[in-house]
């Protein structure tokens, strides 16, 4: 664990949230937690910057928190354009988006499968050092 790394994790599935906050607490990380847009307002997709994400050094974001492809690869794109300093892990349970299935060098890492602590633990550590170069 990066020392008092802040994550926020974004799932539409609270049950599964609840999981990767309990996971990543467990391992030391400082987390938030957001159903997303299928649940909440998303002032990503209404052009504005989002407070979670002001607060967070990366993100745990369910590749289909949106509902649908077009949906997800749109707030995707707006999460690098507003918050571009703050990597993005994609968790996906089965297929990826085919624009990001994984840009370390835009600081997305994708996370396929099961997302246990241990394998949320090495996406963040990799999402972090990926984007670091850029600005360094």
């Amino acid at each position: 664990m990066l020392a008092l790394t802040r994550v926020l994790v974004v799932h539409h599935d609270i049950d599964v949230a609840d999981q990767e906050v309990d996971s990543l607490r467990r391992l030391g990380y400082t987390v938030a937690q957001c159903s997303g847009p299928t649940a909440n307002t998303c002032p990503i997709l209404n052009g504005g910057r989002c407070a979670l994400a002001d607060n967070a050094d990366v993100m745990v974001y369910d590749a289909w928190a949106s509902g649908d492809m077009d949906g997800s690869s749109c707030l995707i794109e707006g999460l690098r354009r507003t918050h571009p300093r703050v990597p993005i892990v994609l968790t996906f349970p089965g297929m990826g988006l085919a624009d990001f299935d994984d840009a370390p060098e835009l600081g997305i890492v994708t996370l396929f499968g099961q997302p246990t602590g241990v394998n949320m633990d090495a996406a963040i550590r990799r999402a972090i050092s990926s984007l670091a170069p850029a600005f360094a």
